[in-house]
């Protein structure tokens, strides 16, 4: 049997790779055969992209167009997508992703204002039509996300961006959750961890039955 695709989406902060982790750490318990990845990397490829995407600082001068990014992030995600996740899904693996196409329609479309379909037609031809089975939506405002990251810890879009940016994600993303209520859970990431988890692993398990 072909695996299953679960994706964790949400704004800056929301805590995805540790909730992704506790995710594949429960999976595996439960005897799943688990592949973790993340975008932008999981690749060789991938991870030189997202040491440019993320790096933080250079000023105005290193302002980098929305049109750019998408095209980049894409870039990572079509060699994620033919080296890592087909392989796996084929394989019957449990794929767990931290962010996929829905973190560019957010960013990109519905933070940067680039034509949201425009972006859906890069992602299908990046995925070759792949789609998750299941996105975890880990929605917290965007004032309390970025106050959990340090100074040290920041990437371009947490440093360089607005709040109203910021709050455009957030927006963005609760619209597509609306629009695809069957893919998408919403888990309220704005509580402690010990909460939010086994919101996510129930979330997680009920597509995998």
């Amino acid at each position: 049997m072909r695996g299953k695709l679960i994706t964790l989406e949400g704004p800056e902060g929301a805590g995805k790779t540790v909730l992704a982790k506790r995710l594949v750490e429960e999976l595996v318990r439960r005897g799943h055969r688990v592949r973790s990845t993340r975008e932008p990397g999981g690749t060789r490829l991938g991870e030189r992209l997202r040491a440019i995407l993320l790096e933080a600082g250079g000023g105005a001068e290193a302002r980098v167009d929305p049109r750019a990014d998408a095209l980049l992030f894409n870039a990572a995600r079509a060699q994620l997508v033919s080296e890592v996740m087909e392989p796996a899904l084929e394989a019957g693996e449990v794929v767990i992703c931290a962010r996929f196409t829905d973190s560019t329609l957010a960013y990109q479309g519905f933070g940067a204002g680039l034509p949201i379909d425009e972006l859906r037609a890069i992602a299908a031809l990046a995925t070759g039509g792949l789609a998750p089975d299941r996105t975890i939506l880990l929605d917290v405002p965007p004032e309390v996300g970025l106050r959990r990251k340090t100074d040290a810890s920041r990437n371009r879009f947490e440093a360089s961006f607005d709040l109203a940016f910021h709050e455009r994600v957030r927006a963005g993303f609760l619209e597509l959750a609306r629009q695809e209520p069957a893919r998408f859970r919403v888990v309220d990431s704005n509580r402690r961890l010990d909460v939010v988890a086994p919101e996510v692993i129930a979330a997680a398990i009920e597509i995998l039955g």
